[in-house]
């Protein structure tokens, strides 16, 4: 309730006192005694019609300025509506920081959405009833539902813009009018919302209330999802790897459980998860020495050893941030395979085995297979070339095979440089439309032996 003068204020507190029944302790004087903030009202509950309890606030219209803007827009009340629309953009916009605080619970989480949220070109779109919304550029229609209502963004099962049914990756543009389409049978967002290069979610805002909607479902099938994503994601890398080994290098969370139920409700992304196993190891070996040579840095480190040569296998082409060993060869140096090569395991003279790392400069080239499975379509060769472009990353040769259920296979060799930028690829593969499946071809390692038996 606005009124225009304290007394007021306090006289309305006593009508309202005088017509229903007030809450015993429910009262808060908060004119007499301002919160550090300067806000000052004066609030109270009571029992209103149907027994149903509901609060009031009684305040002037000076104390609402404060209310709604903060201290600063006292001082421009004083001055009775002067100076320019800059201030009050820049209240809103301070305003609007709060809110995305409250929402981001980690700190790091808080300053990447100032990156993508507020540091960046907007874009301005209308809802049908000419409600105006201010996104970053390249926000979705996701952004848009979100940043209408929570609810709004966890039903959104379509949209519209201009009135064309578009996809919900699609990019906004300034001055569209977007509708977006929800549906009640739907109880939550999807999963693959929360895929770094998927194109659903721009800004961190929406992203949280997402992740924040799977926190909230049941740790056990957050754990399950979380596992069977970890599990997905090293299978698709070729990686022979426990999720043990992987939650070493998440420091952060001190318990698998708990690094698996942040992977199942999106705390964790498969992109995050390439990009840790993607880091050079400081410490596997504490005990060894690494020498390297003053003048050129090697791509990969053999222990306790400096300027050896060292060799890529053919077999099973490691790639930075596979777990690898090498092997001392008679004149070709150490030759480095992956851990869980066929031939490192059936190699004779294992004492001939030295531990290998990779170095600091490890971002050389590197051909890596990768097998693509899909419904077999005019223009899915086109559909990936033209996305492998777009990575910047060669195509080597491509070799397929159709089935007779109409699927075909494509085993592509491409060059890469880290295990991080194949799995990007690889993810942005398996969401051209028909793409069933895309993993790394790894007819070296134990576990496609494994595979095929």
């Amino acid at each position: 309730i606005i009124v225009e003068t304290v007394q007021e204020c306090y006289s309305v507190l006593g009508i309202v006192h005088s017509r229903w029944h007030p809450i015993p302790g429910e009262i808060d004087d908060y004119i007499a005694t301002p919160k550090e903030s300067m806000y000052q009202s004066l609030h109270t509950a009571v029992i209103g019609p149907d027994a149903h309890a509901f609060e009031m606030q009684i305040r002037t219209r000076e104390m609402n300025q404060v209310a709604e803007y903060g201290i600063a827009a006292h001082w421009r009340y004083k001055e009775g509506g002067k100076g320019d629309q800059r201030l009050q953009a820049k209240i809103a916009w301070l305003r609007q920081l709060m809110d995305w605080r409250d929402e981001v619970a980690d700190a790091e989480e808080f300053v990447e959405s100032l990156k993508s949220d507020v540091f960046q070109d907007m874009v301005y779109c209308f809802t049908p009833a000419g409600d105006i919304y201010e996104l970053p550029n390249g926000a979705s229609p996701v952004d848009f539902a979100y940043r209408i209502h929570t609810q709004v963004g966890h039903h959104c099962v379509g949209a519209t813009v201009n009135g064309q049914m578009v996809p919900l990756d699609y990019k906004l543009q300034n001055g569209q009018v977007v509708k977006i389409k929800t549906s009640k049978t739907v109880t939550g967002p999807r999963r693959d919302w929360l895929q770094a290069n998927a194109g659903y979610i721009k800004t961190a805002s929406a992203r949280e209330k997402v992740r924040q909607w799977f926190r909230r479902q049941e740790r056990d099938e957050n754990i399950a999802q979380g596992k069977d994503t970890l599990e997905r994601e090293l299978r698709r890398l070729g990686l022979d790897m426990k999720p043990e080994d992987v939650l070493h290098r998440f420091p952060r969370y001190p318990k698998l459980e708990d690094f698996l139920a942040a992977i199942g409700y999106g705390g964790v992304s498969a992109q995050q998860i390439a990009t840790k196993l993607d880091e050079t190891p400081k410490d596997v070996f504490p005990v060894n020495t690494v020498l390297k040579s003053p003048t050129t840095p090697a791509r990969v480190e053999v222990m306790g050893a400096g300027n050896l040569l060292t060799i890529q296998a053919n077999c099973c082409r490691p790639v930075p941030g596979d777990p690898i060993i090498g092997y001392t060869t008679r004149g070709r140096g150490v030759v480095y395979h992956r851990k869980d090569c066929v031939n490192v395991i059936n190699l004779p003279d294992p004492e001939r085995l030295v531990p290998v790392s990779w170095g600091a400069e490890a971002h050389e080239i590197h051909p890596v297979p990768v097998r693509m499975i899909a419904l077999d379509r005019v223009g899915l060769l086109k559909d990936v070339s033209t996305l492998l472009s777009d990575e910047r990353v060669n195509i080597l040769s491509v070799l397929t095979q159709t089935h007779d259920d109409r699927t075909v296979t494509l085993l592509l060799t491409v060059e890469v440089e880290s295990v991080n930028q194949l799995s990007r690829i690889m993810h942005r593969l398996e969401s051209l439309r028909d793409v069933v499946e895309v993993r790394r071809d790894m007819p070296g390692s134990s576990h496609a032996q494994a595979l095929a038996s």
